[in-house]
């Protein structure tokens, strides 16, 4: 047994915690859980806990089905509220899941990940992430079909206290950083009810548990607050959409991969090679950075999310873009992809933002000149004569280019690259067939 593992056991001990929750994600990034004792916790690290896969998500089919899901002691941490008997807290760890024999599920979208950040280490890189994850407060989930209630009728960075959740934001992030995630900032966004709260930087594999970690803790911190949170991208057509804007960086030992201070915009030939792979590959990973057909009414022209695949600076319009907030500062030098929803399975999305960004560095993709113009405002004629490409307007287009796509099949592995497809298409025939509110309203009365 291993420090770690020593001292999972030792806390559980002196803190007296009666149950253990060892989470997993399913392909589509739902969180599961399975508890058990900390009698059983010894023989969860040497042999794992053993669950039908068949029943999970794309993880296996029923003639494969025996998964063992064995608990990463370095993500432990104590849930940062007691039980309903409130005597006693809880705690949790994530699993990788392996097959009986030991080897790694590559059905886990943990495991997916990692396999993406080897091929970024044997390159001699450590990938680190920042996300800003946006999402609603709602006064109710109607399960009726009708739009839901914000919370309250903020405007961006509003600080005016509102008769629901007033303190939601301060409850949120201590219940956060009580579990080792910290916060870098928090305010209200732009729609009623809207929220953001960014994530201080990790190691790509560690925010990705955080961001799992995330959806679960406000989900809970909302109910105590009489609300309710919902991460979908777009629950309401004339407000904008929640996204999960992530801040990139590679970085070569102690030295940020994507800094040159000869640089005018001090953005070495490595980051521009990776901008340029993402610029290339941005409509093959959008069916898993926005993997609903939700997502795509978010990235509608002048709904405040990119439409176009084209880079910037101090562009907020573009697909990537360049921050500027501490120039000179080399650690501080990194890309942001404006396009991902707080709704994607946070494992799936970096690795195939990676393996794009990789892809360019490998093959020195020339970067094209950056836009610096109002990219919403152009027509698709002017775009393209701008020589921009747009990102897939719905879930079926999207899903058409990953099906073409050589580097998303190599980046997820054959089988989570083809039960997504398989589950997507299910989504998007299904979504296609259902008539919605507004074709009865519309022309219901006069066809």
């Amino acid at each position: 047994m291993n420090r770690q593992q020593e001292f999972v056991l030792r806390t559980l001990e002196e803190r007296d915690i009666r149950f253990v929750r060892l989470w997993f994600t399913d392909v589509l990034g739902f969180l599961k859980s399975v508890a058990v004792a900390p009698a059983e916790l010894e023989g969860a690290f040497s042999e794992g806990i053993g669950f039908d896969g068949s029943a999970i998500e794309g993880f296996a089919r029923v003639y494969e089905s025996d998964m063992v899901a064995k608990p990463d002691p370095s993500t432990f941490q104590v849930l940062p509220w007691k039980t309903p008997d409130n005597n006693h807290y809880s705690a949790r760890m994530f699993c990788d899941i392996a097959m009986p024999d030991g080897s790694p599920s590559w059905a886990d979208p943990r495991h997916v990940l990692r396999r993406t950040l080897a091929k970024a280490s044997e390159a001699g890189f450590t990938c680190y992430v920042h996300p800003e994850m946006e999402f609603f407060l709602l006064k109710n989930l109607p399960d009726d079909g009708s739009e839901p209630l914000p919370a309250d009728n903020g405007g961006f960075f509003d600080q005016t206290s509102h008769e629901t959740a007033t303190h939601f934001r301060r409850h949120a992030i201590e219940a956060l950083e009580a579990m080792g995630i910290s916060v870098e900032f928090s305010h209200h966004e732009g729609a009623p009810g809207q929220q953001e709260i960014d994530l201080r930087y990790a190691d790509a594999l560690t925010m990705a548990d955080n961001v799992m970690t995330f959806r679960y803790v406000v989900k809970e911190v909302a109910i105590t607050q009489g609300v309710r949170a919902s991460f979908m991208p777009k629950p309401f057509s004339d407000q904008p959409g929640s996204g999960m804007h992530t801040h990139v960086s590679l970085f070569e030992g102690d030295q940020n991969a994507f800094y040159d201070a000869e640089d005018p915009y001090q953005l070495s030939d490595t980051g521009k090679a990776f901008v340029a792979g993402l610029l290339k590959h941005a409509r093959e990973i959008s069916g898993v950075t926005n993997q609903w057909v939700n997502s795509y009414k978010r990235l509608i022209v002048g709904g405040e999310a990119p439409t176009a695949v084209c880079w910037g600076h101090a562009n907020r319009s573009a697909l990537v873009r360049v921050p500027m907030y501490s120039p000179g500062k080399s650690s501080s030098r990194r890309v942001e992809i404006r396009s991902l929803d707080s709704a994607c399975n946070p494992y799936l999305a970096y690795a195939v933002i990676l393996a794009a960004g990789l892809k360019g560095v490998e093959k020195g993709y020339e970067l094209p000149p950056a836009a610096e113009d109002d990219v919403w405002s152009l027509t698709d004629r002017e775009r393209r004569a701008a020589g921009y490409d747009n990102l897939p307007q719905n879930l079926g287009e999207a899903l058409t280019e990953m099906e073409n796509s050589e580097l998303l099949a190599e980046a997820l592995g054959e089988h989570v690259y083809d039960y997504f497809l398989r589950n997507k298409r299910n989504e998007w025939d299904q979504y296609r067939r259902s008539v919605t509110p507004y074709e009865l309203r519309t022309l219901l009365p006069v066809l």
